[in-house]
């Protein structure tokens, strides 16, 4: 098995959920093929940094150079996850992945990407429309819907910035630390109000698949009339297919 890379801390509730993912579906794979308790794992190592901090260093959108400390720390952390031997590594959060070209640069260790994971998981719905759902950085930047470009998929135009700053409200009000009791309610008011028929919506926030404790695994599933696609759901089962793909 490949070892693998977490960076996670943005935020540590989804970090627990990729890392519980992990550990789950490696032993799923394990026990389909007659394996024997303790179910194998793959070894991992976290690398958790601190919201708070990488929050208050978020760059402007369009201005390279505004966003130098913001990726100097997680570049940091990849590097760290090389050093401790990790033959791969992926970021626990969608936000971050806007800087993943900046990110990487001077890493050797491979990183996945969750864009590609989630576009290749909307196409597989037979959608040809996305409705992308997230914190302002990831509703502001188009790199969801230039990799969904390559799939033949379109992506819902920028929303106004009052219904982007709605979004991220939602997301630190509703989605600290595990999704609240009115945070599943909220978030498909949100989808009623901004998904046109026949789109598929992204919940490209690793918090807000937490809406959904049914579907946690599920790469997409239905809820509330809405087809999802769990971003998450698609970085974990990419990471499996590659840690596991020498067993």
């Amino acid at each position: 098995m490949k070892k693998i890379g977490i960076l996670g801390g943005v935020g540590w509730a989804a970090t627990l959920d990729y890392y519980r993912a992990i550990c789950e579906g490696a032993g799923r794979f394990f026990a389909d093929r007659g394996g024997a308790s303790p179910l194998p794992v793959p070894p991992i190592t976290i690398e958790s940094v601190v919201q708070a901090q990488t929050r208050s260093l978020h760059g402007r959108l369009g201005d390279e150079a505004s966003w130098a400390a913001f990726d100097a720390i997680f570049r940091e952390a990849m590097l760290t996850l090389e050093r401790a031997g990790c033959d791969f590594a992926l970021i626990a959060s969608n936000t971050p992945h806007a800087r993943l070209h900046a990110i990487r640069d001077g890493v050797m260790m491979p990183i996945l990407s969750i864009f590609d994971a989630t576009a290749k998981a909307a196409a597989e719905t037979g959608a040809n429309r996305a409705l992308v759902l997230g914190t302002a950085v990831t509703m502001q930047a188009r790199n969801y819907a230039n990799v969904l470009t390559e799939y033949k998929m379109k992506a819902n135009d920028q929303l106004p910035d009052a219904e982007i700053a709605e979004m991220q409200a939602m997301i630190d009000e509703d989605f600290h630390g595990g999704a609240s009791a009115a945070a599943q309610g909220r978030l498909l008011r949100f989808c009623r109000k901004h998904a046109r028929p026949g789109s598929v919506i992204l919940l490209a926030c690793t918090e807000l698949p937490l809406a959904f404790p049914d579907h946690l695994d599920d790469v997409n599933f239905k809820a509330g009339g809405f087809h999802f696609v769990n971003p998450s759901a698609a970085h974990v089962a990419a990471a499996l297919d590659l840690a596991l793909e020498d067993e």
